[in-house]
Order: structure tokens, then C-alpha cells, then sequence
């Protein structure tokens, strides 16, 4: 049976939420993000770990896709601890944090492991999450430890 590539639009905390859960452990190079300031648009391209796939049992197959993250009516982009002439480091994704600012805009909070954080303050929220091409099989599994 052929996998149907996800395409998720958030237009609310919930909504981020939702696609902040479905890219928990995706990896991003640093080099395969931009912020195209003319356009309002933070863009990520990303190898999400599928974990919707997880129903399947024991004996499913451990598949990753590759997605693009959009960001839109970004006002403004701030990065911490992400150096993007690093190609060879990845940044594994945690999660997106949302805050209502007092001016009425949005922070978006994109944390990834090692402290690395990259701020997006928009003017709404509308994000989009969309998968692209076909997933592969891969040998690492996210692993989590329990405390």
C-alpha cells in the first residue's frame, strides 16, 4: 500500500501543535534553511522521522520522508546557536513553542536539541507542513530516554 504524503496547514497554537508533534525527531541541515525576507517566508526542508506509520506494530519498516516547514507573513527571524556554513551538523528538531505577543503578532519558537533555537515573529500564524517525494526505510530510530 502506498503512503499518502502528509500536507498539514495551522493557522492556530492547536493547529502548530499538531504539526509540531508529526515533526518530532526530524532532522534539518542548517544549509537547508531560509529566510526569504522580501516574501515574508521562513522555509525549512526537513527528513521527518514518520511516526504516524507507529500503528503498524513491531513489524513495521522505520521510514523517513523529506518535508518543507513554511512559515508565512514573517515579520522577523532570530537564530541562536544554528551556524549555517556547518554542513555537516544536523539539528534534530523538539518541538514549536507559540506565544500571542502584547503588539498582537506571534512568536514561534523553533527548539531543536543542543539549545538551538530559531525565533520567528509573524503577524499570523500560517504554517504549512508538506511531505515530498517518497519515503525511505532507515535504521535509526529515535530513542528517548526515560527519566
Amino acid at each position: 500500500m502506498k503512503v499518502k504524503n502528509l500536507k498539514l496547514i495551522a493557522r492556530s497554537s492547536e493547529d502548530l501543535r499538531v504539526i509540531s508533534a508529526h515533526l518530532q525527531d526530524s532532522i534539518v541541515n542548517p544549509s537547508d534553511i531560509a529566510n526569504l525576507k522580501k516574501n515574508k517566508i521562513l522555509l525549512m526542508q526537513l527528513n521527518r522521522f514518520m511516526w504516524e506509520d507507529v500503528e503498524k506494530g513491531v513489524f513495521r519498516k522505520n521510514k523517513r520522508i523529506r518535508t518543507i516547514l513554511k512559515f508565512d507573513n514573517v515579520i522577523k527571524v532570530i537564530s541562536k546557536n544554528i551556524n549555517q556554513s556547518k554542513r555537516d551538523k544536523f539539528l534534530d528538531f523538539l518541538t514549536i513553542e507559540t506565544i500571542k505577543m502584547p503588539d498582537n503578532n506571534y512568536e514561534m519558537k523553533i527548539v531543536f536539541a543542543g539549545d538551538s533555537i530559531i525565533k520567528v515573529v509573524s503577524e499570523v500564524i500560517e504554517v504549512t507542513l508538506d511531505d515530498q517525494g517518497n519515503a525511505w526505510d532507515t535504521k535509526n530510530v529515535p530513542k528517548h530516554k526515560v527519566m
